[in-house]
């Protein structure tokens, strides 16, 4: 188990702490988080995904107690934990229906009650990009706004809205599938088994699928692995096929958020994942885009920017779950 630094705040008897946990399909980020947002502690440890799920819900728990022996040493009591998990949760914020297909047998799981009664404190459950989109409104660049709509952009595409200051799911908690948002009728084949979704034309996974389908057909090879990064430095050497690709990535990505902003008019969209953090041109070129197809009054208090947090702002987000959860 790799355990990161630490930093040691000082005490205060009106703050709250509890436990944020990302459950990711690699790593199992987590963490002790104070109400203002300061990490006093943090671990990480491998999911073991492909193994099972009880093996996944093992290392949680080694995770969940990890903490609470740090928490102990500093005579800190947690009011609870958070987890944000791939897949579907059930509205009561305790089971996971399914939906994560990263996550072996990661489906119709009683989380909560497990994690309950192997743990001793409450556990509150959401889904990851839920947790990652509440960590920026909480801590991160959508801080003091009520309204915001998140979005990760990697292998698939995430999202999260917040609607003043409370994160809509719809009926059931069933929704908020950004990335499956329709947007090529009779275009290619998606993940989730539709054709045309906005991550099949907009993720970080197509944008490498149609740079190598380019290349190819030009017969130009890369020795490398070729990755966003990648793509990004031969877009800023002028390479006319990663200009061409990410201009459709950015075009896409714009279009799709001109239909969110049209919808729900969010003060903040704030767009997360690896490719994100490239630089202000790539915010720049989506908002262009968005721009053509936006209704301008919808998104006259509407301002996209990059996400803050890197990879705490699951951990972060889930801890805030539970904050948000304990007081209800």
């Amino acid at each position: 188990m790799s355990i990161e630094p630490f930093n040691i705040i000082k005490m205060k008897s009106e703050l709250k702490y509890s436990i944020g946990i990302d459950l990711g399909g690699t790593f199992i980020k987590f963490g002790l988080v104070c109400s203002n947002g300061e990490l006093l502690y943090e671990g990480t440890l491998p999911t073991e995904a492909n193994i099972s799920s009880d093996k996944v819900i093992d290392n949680l728990i080694i995770a969940v107690r990890d903490v609470l022996m740090y928490a102990k040493l500093h005579q800190i009591v947690p009011i609870g934990v958070g987890i944000g998990t791939p897949g579907i949760v059930d509205r009561t914020h305790r089971i996971i229906l399914g939906g994560a297909e990263n996550i072996a047998g990661w489906s119709n799981i009683h989380l909560s009650e497990i994690m309950e009664k192997a743990c001793g404190l409450p556990v509150w459950v959401n889904n990851d990009a839920n947790m990652m989109g509440l960590g920026e409104q909480a801590f991160g660049v959508a801080k003091n706004f009520s309204d915001v709509l998140f979005l990760t952009i990697g292998t698939g595409i995430g999202g999260a809205i917040i609607i003043d200051n409370k994160l809509f799911g719809g009926y059931n908690n069933r929704g908020a599938e950004l990335g499956h948002t329709p947007l090529i009728a009779d275009g290619i084949p998606c993940a989730c088994g539709s054709v045309g979704c906005l991550e099949a034309y907009a993720s970080t996974t197509a944008l490498i699928r149609q740079f190598k389908s380019l290349s190819e057909e030009a017969e130009v090879i890369y020795k490398e692995e070729v990755t966003g990064k990648l793509i990004i430095q031969l877009y800023l050497e002028n390479n006319n096929i990663a200009v061409e690709v990410l201009d459709a990535h950015c075009k896409y990505l714009g279009r799709g958020i001109a239909g969110f902003v049209n919808v729900f008019s969010p003060q903040r969209v704030v767009l997360g994942g690896g490719i994100s953090e490239c630089g202000n041109f790539y915010i720049e070129k989506i908002n262009e885009a968005m721009q053509k197809h936006v209704v301008s009054a919808c998104a006259v208090n509407t301002e996209i920017c990059a996400a803050q947090l890197g990879n705490k702002a699951g951990t972060l987000g889930s801890a805030q779950w539970a904050f948000n959860c304990s007081t209800k």
